[in-house]
């Protein structure tokens, strides 16, 4: 799969999603919400790279009739979720988190990322763009008569700047990296025990429709069931990591030891190590070493991660 493979979803009137269906490393889902009368629109995220971003870009002004992108918002800091925010017209708001702003200003990875992917996702061509507009708690926004709140948990959870976006009349529900459907959770910039409550607080909005981060979209009795398939990763994580320190285990040995079960068929699941790495500086109360996380992440899986970005 690849670029092309991406599509525009309407969710309901007015409420879109980007889905590239790949859903691994560097491949995300987007958003796009319309008043659908030729009012201004606004776009939750942008992609990786600048053909990707191009490609959603193009397919939400097909969509909106033209209609100008004059609002968007970063649900948080990483790059499948930012890079391409230069391609946004300059007189485009772009909202976030002030934390995530502050990472994203800070991304060390948008100047100097390890070459541990294969291919290497490409964003040579991108201008770091931060957005202009930061909330602590909440922010609400109107799209022509579309009212979009923007909120953040209160605490660190994938990232310490996560944010979703509600549309309470629509029950739609961009939730960014707080879900990943059917694809191995990452939380290794963030806190396993934030990501767990995070999935609680998820569950409190009763959304008709969640746009996740990563896979296909949920609907009805199926986030639910994706939301309790979460939790059961973070409490799995969560075991492992402290049967690991009980055993003097490190990271890498922990997540060799263990069977994944139900969460082994998932994309990415050498993620466990990174995931693990958090889970035992948390618990240790200290920072994680991030070089050693991928260093051990490279010897799990014996080779570059892999990568369709």
């Amino acid at each position: 799969m690849g670029v092309a493979d991406a599509s525009l979803e309407e969710i309901v009137p007015g409420a879109y999603a980007w889905v590239q269906p790949e859903g691994g490393w560097w491949v995300n889902n987007a958003g796009l919400v319309s008043a659908q009368d030729g009012s201004p629109s606004m776009v939750v995220d942008t992609c990786v790279s600048s053909a990707r971003t191009l490609r959603f870009l193009e397919a939400a002004a097909e969509a909106t009739g033209g209609a100008p992108v004059r609002l968007a918002v970063n649900t948080h800091q990483h790059g499948d979720h930012t890079y391409g925010n230069h391609l946004l017209p300059g007189e485009t708001v772009i909202a976030a988190q002030e934390k995530a702003r502050d990472g994203i200003v800070e991304d060390p990875f948008f100047d100097g990322v390890p070459e541990v992917w294969e291919p290497m996702p490409d964003w040579s061509d991108a201008v770091r763009r931060p957005p202009e507009l930061t909330f602590r708690e909440e922010l609400t926004l109107h799209v022509g008569g579309v009212r979009a709140e923007v909120r953040h948990p209160g605490y660190t959870a994938h990232t310490p700047g996560d944010a979703v976006v509600w549309l309470p009349e629509q029950r739609v529900l961009y939730a960014g990296d707080l879900v990943f459907n059917q694809v191995t959770p990452l939380i290794f910039m963030g806190s396993l025990e934030g990501a767990r409550r995070a999935v609680e607080w998820l569950d409190g909005f009763d959304a008709d429709h969640l746009v996740p981060g990563h896979g296909a979209l949920l609907e009805g009795t199926g986030i639910a069931e994706a939301l309790a398939e979460q939790e059961r990763y973070y409490a799995f994580v969560a075991r492992t990591a402290e049967r690991g320190r009980e055993d003097g285990a490190g990271p890498l040995e922990a997540a060799r030891g263990v069977d994944l079960g139900e969460f082994a068929s998932w994309p990415d699941a050498e993620r466990i190590v990174l995931n693990l790495h958090r889970a035992y500086a948390e618990a240790e109360g200290r920072r994680m070493d991030m070089i050693a996380a991928f260093t051990d992440t490279l010897a799990f899986t014996g080779g570059p991660l892999p990568c369709d970005a």
